[in-house]
């Protein structure tokens, strides 16, 4: 069964400050296993459902060749990076409003394509309008923050 996994903090545990707007905001370590045969790239997808205006985007990584299974923290130079909602590509921790917890989702798609064909800095419309029919497989990590 496909998976994607953090050795940084437990499924549905509590994302270490390390990797939010209040600690150095670097993306924690991710790992992944047995993607479908089919799959020749994958695209990495980390969003807040719980942010005040609607679903935030705090990552998008595409183009991730086949043969990667980890992402080490505060990787910066595997595959190309999308604009998150803060404005600028790459990671953008979490960094909600203080109050509830916010559940963070680090969704993984394996792909049946090498490349979605978007440029880096690529928008979320453009990166949904690109995956959509390729997708081999999806897993997702949850981790939650609170300020």
């Amino acid at each position: 069964m496909f998976r994607v996994f953090s050795s940084a903090f437990a499924e549905g545990g509590w994302i270490p400050r390390l990797h939010t707007c209040e600690g150095a905001d670097v993306s924690p370590s991710l790992e992944w296993s047995e993607a479908p045969a089919e799959t020749r790239s994958f695209a990495l997808l980390v969003e807040d459902p719980d942010a005040p205006r609607g679903t935030w985007t705090h990552w998008m990584l595409y183009d991730i060749p086949r043969a990667v299974q980890t992402l080490a923290q505060g990787a910066a130079k595997v595959g190309l990076s999308g604009k998150n909602d803060f404005g600028r590509p790459g990671y953008g921790g979490p960094c909600p409003p203080p109050g509830a917890p916010h559940r963070y989702y680090f969704r993984l798609f394996a792909l049946r394509v090498e490349t979605l064909g978007i440029a880096e800095g690529a928008r979320r419309a453009e990166f949904d309008r690109a995956i959509a029919g390729k997708v081999a497989a999806e897993t997702a990590y949850m981790g939650r923050y609170q300020r």
